[in-house]
């Protein structure tokens, strides 16, 4: 008979800084609350919420996967005001960051963390004829 291995229960963490955040790419939406050395304490994503495909990246997706993470962190780490931190444009993170609102978190800033880039790719050489 093989042996068993149990998993340790997952313990409340006291943190002062909770951050969250977005990750709203064009074929899903990520959402993790982290401590403030970016320690992952919960997530959740459109796949997790049960949506397949392209749903994932749907603004509905993206709140039902804030509520997940939000209600897990809530209920294991009683969270009450945090920073959020969006990474790339696409519907599901302003649909994310409103759904926190009302959920009654309260939000001390909003970072947009999307990489830009400065002055871009080598392009192309010239096609010669």
């Amino acid at each position: 008979m093989a042996n068993t291995v149990k998993k340790p229960k997952k313990t409340k963490k006291i943190v002062q800084k909770w951050q969250v955040h977005v990750f709203a790419s064009f074929n899903n939406t990520l959402i993790s609350v982290t401590d403030e050395k970016g320690n992952v304490l919960t997530w959740a994503s459109g796949w997790s919420a049960w949506f397949k495909g392209a749903r994932e990246a749907t603004p509905y997706a993206a709140q039902v996967a804030a509520e997940q993470a939000i209600t897990k962190a809530k209920s294991l780490h009683s969270i009450e005001v945090v920073d959020v931190y969006v990474k790339w444009i696409w519907a599901g993170r302003e649909q994310a960051i409103r759904w926190l609102i009302s959920w009654g978190v309260e939000l001390k800033a909003i970072f947009d963390i999307t990489p830009v880039p400065h002055n871009g790719c080598r392009p192309k050489k010239t096609r010669s004829l």
